[in-house]
């Protein structure tokens, strides 16, 4: 039997983050505006390649997280990378006093945050994921973490950054171990994902109690110009 952490937008999307799925055929996703998260069955058939278009439609463009498969005809790859699950091994989670919980009336200057820093996605909603704290400095958004993904019984901190101004303070550790505390004051665990070539993060992660589980590849496709052509030339 696999891991729940295999497939860890699946498990989310049937799990704790039920609420959210977005479902056409076997595929599930969040909503466009919470996050480009879409859960993919194990092995895909023409049917699921169909599915897959028909959410993006003609010459939209789909998140294939995880898949390290052949394309079908007409599919054409337009990102991949590859990547990192860590997952905790002894994290010494701690509250963290300067932090304050971000909401829906913060989420502009997290948009800012991110735009300056790319953590990784962050879109409108996807503060709906999960708890986001942030470090303020003079009133202004300097750093932040948060909750995205929620396989049953573990929870993915996402979206660690600051300002390039603070760098050097340690703020980024200081928000991951209190984010860390939450996931384990409910009773989960905490993982994250990072790319593979992102040797700065992943050393920081392990020296604060993470350790790798497992590689993992972060990708994208467009669709065949013709949603027709996409089913008739998926992978049979």
């Amino acid at each position: 039997m696999s891991h729940v952490l295999d497939n860890p937008a699946l498990a989310s999307l049937t799990g704790p983050h039920a609420h959210f799925a977005e479902r056409r055929g076997r595929l599930l996703r969040y909503p466009v505006d919470v996050s480009p998260w879409l859960a993919l069955p194990d092995e895909l058939d023409a049917a699921d390649w169909a599915d897959l278009a028909a959410f993006a439609g003609p010459e939209g463009e789909v998140p294939l997280l995880g898949f390290r498969g052949e394309l079908p005809a007409g599919w054409e790859v337009t990102f991949q990378v590859e990547g990192v699950q860590l997952v905790d091994d002894g994290v010494p989670a701690a509250p963290e006093p300067d932090a304050v919980r971000l909401g829906p009336a913060d989420v502009p200057e997290m948009l800012d945050l991110v735009g300056r820093t790319q953590p990784g996605p962050f879109l409108p909603r996807t503060i709906e994921m999960g708890t986001y704290l942030g470090i303020r400095r003079d009133g202004a958004l300097i750093a932040m973490a948060g909750e995205r993904l929620r396989p049953p019984g573990w929870t993915e901190i996402s979206a660690v950054c600051t300002d390039p101004a603070f760098r050097g303070e340690g703020l980024a550790t200081r928000l991951i171990l209190a984010v860390a505390h939450g996931i384990r004051e409910r009773g989960e665990t905490p993982f994250l994902h990072t790319g593979a070539a992102n040797t700065n993060a992943i050393r920081l992660y392990e020296s604060l109690g993470f350790a790798l589980r497992r590689t993992t590849v972060f990708g994208a496709a467009r669709v065949p110009e013709r949603l027709t052509d996409a089913r008739e030339l998926a992978v049979p």
